[in-house]
C-alpha cells in the first residue's frame, strides 16, 4: 500500500540522479546470474556459425577452451553442453546418448581435466539430439513411452555423472524421472551431483533455432505436445514443480523464459527454491535480429534479462552470456 500523496510525495525525486537511481534499484544483474550454453560438433579446429542464431557458434572440443577461458574471466559460474552429432550416429532409441565416447562425455572429461572445478558443467538429460525422430523419448506404436524412456535417461544420467558432470538437467518432461534418477545416482555414490529439473517446460514455438543448432529440426515430424506442457496452463506448472521437488530436484527450470515470467514468479513465491529461466533460442534470435536491423538498440538485451531477475529467477541460461561483460557495461 502506498502512503502519502502528491505534492509531498514525489516519486521522481529518487530518479533525479544516477547515484540515487543506483541506490534505490530493486533488481541487479551480475555474471553470477548466468549459464553459458555451448554447442558441440565432431572434428577438430572448427568454429561453425548457426545461421538462425546470429553470433552463436558450434565448436569442436579442441576449440571450446577459448570460450570457457572467457567465461571464467567474466565470472560465469557454469556452462551447459549441447551436442550436434552426425546423422549416422542417430537411431530410433538414441543409443549414442549412452556411448562413453560421445561428444558430451568427451567434452566433460576435457573441461574437468583442464579446469578442475573452476567452472560448473551442466548437461541435458534427454534423447532428442540422439534420436532419428527428434523426440525426447522412445516411440512405441506412435506414442512417446514414459517408463521405458526413463530407464534410458537413468543410464544417461549415470554416464554423465561418471564422466564428471556437476549438474544433470533432465529436460525430457517424462513423469517420475527425477525421483528415479536421484535414486540411481545415490545408489551409485553420486549423492553430490545436483539435479536441475526442467520442471515447467512448455511445448513452445520458440525452440526452432535450438533444434536447428543441435540438428533435430529436420528429423522432427510431429510436435511434442503429449509430454511438454500446454502454454495455456499455469496451475499445471505448479503441480509439475511440486512433484519434482518432492522427488529430489535441487533446482528447477522454467522454459521458455520471457513468455512465462508469470510462471517464474509464481514458482519462486510458492516454493522458495532456486529457479532458473531459459532465455531460449527463439527469444535470442528475435532480439538479435531486431538489433541487427536497427529496429531496437542493444539496451533491450539488458532489459530482457533484467525481467527474469525481477520475476525472481536466480539464474538465466542465455546465449548472451558469452558477451555479458560488454552487455553489463
Amino acid at each position: 500500500m502506498i502512503t502519502g500523496k502528491y505534492p509531498n510525495l514525489r516519486l521522481r525525486r529518487n530518479r533525479k540522479q544516477s547515484w540515487s537511481r543506483r541506490l534505490t534499484q530493486e533488481s541487479t544483474l551480475s555474471p553470477n546470474d548466468f549459464i553459458l550454453p555451448i554447442f558441440l560438433i565432431d572434428g577438430s579446429n572448427k568454429k561453425e556459425s548457426i545461421s538462425s542464431m546470429p553470433g552463436v557458434y558450434r565448436y569442436t572440443i579442441n576449440r571450446i577452451s577459448k570460450v570457457i577461458d572467457r567465461a571464467i574471466k567474466n565470472g560465469i559460474p557454469m556452462v551447459a553442453l549441447f551436442p550436434k552429432i552426425k546423422n549416422r550416429l542417430k537411431n530410433e532409441i538414441g543409443s549414442e546418448s549412452l556411448n562413453e565416447n560421445n561428444l558430451v562425455c568427451k567434452a566433460i572429461i576435457e573441461i574437468k581435466k583442464r579446469y578442475k572445478n573452476k567452472i560448473g558443467i551442466m548437461c541435458d538429460v534427454a534423447l532428442d539430439p540422439y534420436t532419428s525422430h527428434g523426440h525426447d523419448g522412445l516411440i512405441r506404436s506412435n506414442q512417446i513411452v514414459n517408463d521405458e524412456t526413463i530407464e534410458v535417461l537413468i543410464n544417461q544420467s549415470l554416464l554423465q555423472a561418471e564422466m564428471g558432470c556437476d549438474v544433470l538437467a533432465p529436460s525430457d518432461m517424462m513423469d517420475g524421472r527425477i525421483g528415479k534418477i536421484r535414486k540411481a545416482l545415490d545408489e551409485k555414490g553420486y549423492q553430490n551431483v545436483q539435479i536441475l529439473s526442467y520442471a515447467a517446460k512448455y511445448a513452445s514455438s520458440f525452440y526452432g533455432p535450438f533444434r536447428d543448432a543441435v540438428g533435430s529440426k529436420g528429423s522432427l515430424k510431429s510436435d511434442k505436445k503429449t509430454y511438454q506442457m500446454d502454454f495455456r496452463n499455469s496451475d499445471e506448472a505448479m503441480r509439475e514443480v511440486a512433484l519434482d521437488i518432492k522427488e529430489g530436484a535441487d533446482m528447477v527450470m522454467v522454459k521458455p523464459g520471457m513468455p512465462y515470467l508469470d510462471i517464474i514468479k509464481s514458482v519462486k513465491e510458492k516454493f522458495k527454491i532456486p529457479v532458473f529461466a531459459y532465455q531460449v533460442s527463439g527469444e535470442y534470435s528475435l532480439i538479435s535480429n531486431a538489433i541487427q536491423k536497427k529496429l531496437v538498440n542493444e539496451d533491450v538485451v539488458v532489459e530482457s534479462l533484467m525481467a527474469f531477475k525481477r520475476a525472481g529467477a536466480n539464474a538465466i541460461v542465455s546465449y548472451y552470456a558469452d558477451r555479458i561483460d560488454k552487455i553489463l557495461k
